[in-house]
């Protein structure tokens, strides 16, 4: 089985496909039509309806953007720590 090259899509093509699933046509037409996976028209459709954007991060819940929040600064303090670290094996050496 071979793999089909990822695609990308603009705001507008998208916005397009959930028009028209919003005028009526089924889902399984529209796939079959533009070649898209059902999953990717469902997501469009979902996004759509919940804040109106395309955009993975316009998108997310306040709990993931928590969480990303969270990752970053604690990889921040990590690198501060190691930072840290170095410092004192330097002055412990003079």
């Amino acid at each position: 089985m071979t793999k089909r090259p990822r695609r990308e899509y603009t705001d507008e093509f998208k916005l397009q496909m959930v028009k028209l699933y919003l005028s009526g046509k089924p889902k399984v037409e529209i796939s079959r039509e533009y070649e898209l996976t059902p999953s990717s028209l469902n997501r469009w459709i979902k996004q759509h309806q919940s804040s109106g954007s395309f955009r993975e991060k316009d998108n997310r819940s306040e709990e993931q953007q928590e969480l990303l929040r969270l990752q970053k600064e604690n990889q921040q303090l990590k690198m501060e720590n190691d930072i840290l670290k170095q410092a004192a094996l330097i002055m412990g050496r003079k």
